[in-house]
């Protein structure tokens, strides 16, 4: 147990001296790597820079989820050019007709949800079904980033409150009630859903008389008006 400390421990202090000499692009750079070849502690890296730095918050944030996004580009050239044989693959036919059905149904969700949720979360194999059903390369970026932007602002509010050991609870939590956050997510996402749909179609009814306009009378003939 002492060991694997010890290697964790060299591991984060070999990246935290790779990224020193980038300055604040350190985490817009360790973002992309992540998304695009390997995974790495994005969470703690994060939240260190957001700890060391606290003013630069929300700098932070947005870097983090815009390198997620350019990173995210490999892969979708990837899926884009033969990640259907690919999935196909690795998927049995059932499973694979229901992330189809998902994308078909709610592309830019199907995406962002993903992105928004911690490990153990198979990002990288929804990014690469997100380019293999040929969803459009601009809502693939936007899905992305808006659903990276959200996990790292919650991971900063906290780290702020709390420090960066709330990495660390986190991360215990997610690992022991796994199921239970994808469900309170998932709550969460169709609760917005529906009341996107409310407000819409509130929206459409109060619009609709004002679209038909006042009615306007008929003119009479002047002709028949001779005749009386």
């Amino acid at each position: 147990m002492h060991t694997l400390k010890h290697i964790i421990s060299a591991y984060g202090k070999w990246i935290w001296g790779l990224l020193a000499p980038l300055g604040i692009w350190g985490v817009f750079a360790i973002s992309a790597v992540d998304a695009a070849f390997m995974g790495l502690p994005m969470d703690p890296i994060v939240a260190g820079y957001i700890y060391k730095d606290p003013h630069r918050f929300l700098l932070y944030v947005l870097l983090a989820a815009s390198g997620s996004a350019v990173g995210s580009i490999v892969i979708y050239l990837i899926g884009y050019t033969g990640g259907e044989v690919l999935l196909r693959k690795r998927l049995s036919p059932e499973r694979f007709e229901k992330i189809h059905a998902s994308f078909e149904k709610h592309e830019f969700l199907a995406l962002m949800f993903p992105a928004m949720l911690p490990p153990p979360t198979p990002f990288k194999a929804v990014v690469l079904a997100a380019a293999a059903f040929e969803m459009s390369f601009g809502r693939f970026l936007l899905a992305i980033f808006a659903g990276r932007f959200f996990r790292f602002l919650i991971l900063g509010f906290l780290t702020l409150r709390f420090g960066p050991q709330v990495v660390e609870l986190g991360g215990r939590v997610v690992a022991h009630d796994f199921k239970w956050v994808l469900l309170a997510v998932a709550v969460g996402v169709l609760g917005w859903l529906g009341w996107r749909r409310r407000a819409g179609s509130k929206k459409n009814i109060s619009a609709k008389p004002e679209a038909e306009g006042p009615e306007v009378p008929a003119r009479e003939d002047p002709k028949s008006q001779r005749h009386i």
